[in-house]
């Protein structure tokens, strides 16, 4: 097959898992992909923007790019104006996106080609015009391209510096700063994908903040200092880096954990890192005990207390997302308590969320307003909790959303309220 144009009905379109633009996990629904869009926390999708875009139709000069996996037509290219036509038709839920959306023809005309071409097309078209940040063009190459991971991609795989601090995905500090050479003149070098490093973790983890702190500051951008990656330094790191390029360089893991090294290394020339912030005194799950009616949804929330109780006894020995099993708990316990209502769970939870928020103190609702809990926001928000998405693992927001959801499972399932 090369190409041909085919009236596909957009029910059938299958949305794309591994878009670029924001890749979720292979098994999601076309449901699963539209919730992450329309919470969009990054602004990757700007759904509203392209509506306001497209005018009031769809344009046929503009066809989706499709490619048959077995008998489901999966859209390589076009994945955003298709989920504005599945909402247009109700073909998936959405709550508060209030946006005027185009005309669409439930017959879409699509551009079906092999996936060698479809690839190649969606490579060209957002490549290097500048609708991909340089992280998400790097996955591409190497995943679809099957070229060579490069530098910058080799250190965001072996430290998450890069996702970590969104100023670092940049296509300057891709092409000028994390390259091959640049890494050798800090110290580091790779065997293969493996990271190596002429210094100890905790100087290379120092090194490398203290470089990215440059950026953020624009110590170092096109302007200014280029290319002089060492020069931008503090002096301590500049001698570390000095006095170590005779060491022979050593694997090195950077991935970052919930906490650091419980005895970091004795490094007398680096300078001090900062402790971590301890979690604030008052961060308890829900507000506080909840005193629900003996049942299914009692006995869930008491799981749900005894695994953040885990979490806060053990968190020096779990993994960076264990945050998010509490964050798939919250949302286990709000599916449950809607069907014990016999409610949809946005109508369950919207419904009683006014009176749920006037019952919180000050600090609370100051919480909710820091963490972006709101009426319109709640429902994405506990949706995300099905997904490993990184903002799952965010405790803060975590337990912000219990705050509401204590407070409506109170007034659904608390000792004396609603029957």
């Amino acid at each position: 097959m090369t190409q041909e144009i085919r009236e596909i009905p957009i029910k059938d379109l299958v949305l794309w898992t591994e878009n670029p633009r924001d890749p979720i996990n292979p098994n999601a629904s076309d449901q699963d992909i539209v919730d992450r869009a329309i919470f969009d926390s990054e602004s990757k999708w700007d759904l509203k923007r392209l509506a306001k875009e497209m005018g009031g139709y769809f344009d046929y000069s503009e066809l989706p790019t499709v490619v048959f996996h077995g008998v489901k037509p999966v859209v390589y290219d076009g994945n955003r104006r298709i989920v504005l036509g599945k909402i247009k038709h109700n073909f998936v839920t959405v709550s508060n996106f209030d946006v005027e959306l185009p005309a669409f023809p439930r017959l879409i005309p699509c551009n079906v080609c092999s996936e060698r071409i479809a690839l190649q097309n969606v490579f060209r078209k957002h490549a290097d015009t500048g609708s991909w940040l340089p992280l998400e063009r790097d996955i591409f190459v190497h995943n679809h391209m099957k070229k060579r991971k490069s530098a910058f991609l080799l250190i965001e795989e072996s430290t998450g510096l890069i996702s970590a601090n969104k100023h670092l995905n940049k296509r300057f500090v891709r092409d000028e700063i994390f390259r091959e050479d640049n890494l050798q003149r800090l110290g580091l070098s790779f065997d293969g994908e493996r990271l190596l490093s002429k210094h100890s973790i905790s100087e290379t983890r120092a090194i490398l903040d203290d470089l990215s702190q440059k950026i953020k500051e624009k110590v170092i951008s096109t302007r200014k200092n280029r290319g002089k990656v060492i020069e931008v330094l503090d002096p301590a790191h500049q001698r570390l880096v000095d006095e170590h390029m005779s060491n022979e360089p050593q694997p090195v893991n950077l991935r970052p954990t919930l906490t650091p090294p419980a005895t970091p290394e004795p490094t007398p020339r680096t300078p001090r890192r900062r402790s971590r912030r301890s979690k604030p005194k008052n961060a308890v799950l829900f507000g506080g005990p909840l005193y629900l009616r003996i049942g299914p949804v009692s006995d869930l929330y008491r799981d749900v207390v005894d695994l953040y109780d885990f979490y806060l006894e053990r968190d020096t020995g779990l993994s960076g997302r264990f945050p998010s099993l509490i964050r798939m708990a919250l949302r286990l316990l709000w599916e449950t308590a809607a069907e014990d209502c016999r409610q949809r769970q946005d109508q369950y939870i919207e419904q009683r969320f006014q009176e749920a928020k006037t019952r919180l103190n000050q600090d609370q609702k100051t919480t909710l307003s820091t963490q972006n809990v709101t009426k319109k926001s709640i429902v994405q928000l506990l949706h995300i909790g099905a997904h490993n998405y990184t903002a799952s693992a965010n405790v803060e927001q975590t337990l912000a959303l219990s705050l509401i959801l204590g407070g409506v499972l109170t007034i659904s399932h608390g000792k004396g309220e609603e029957s």
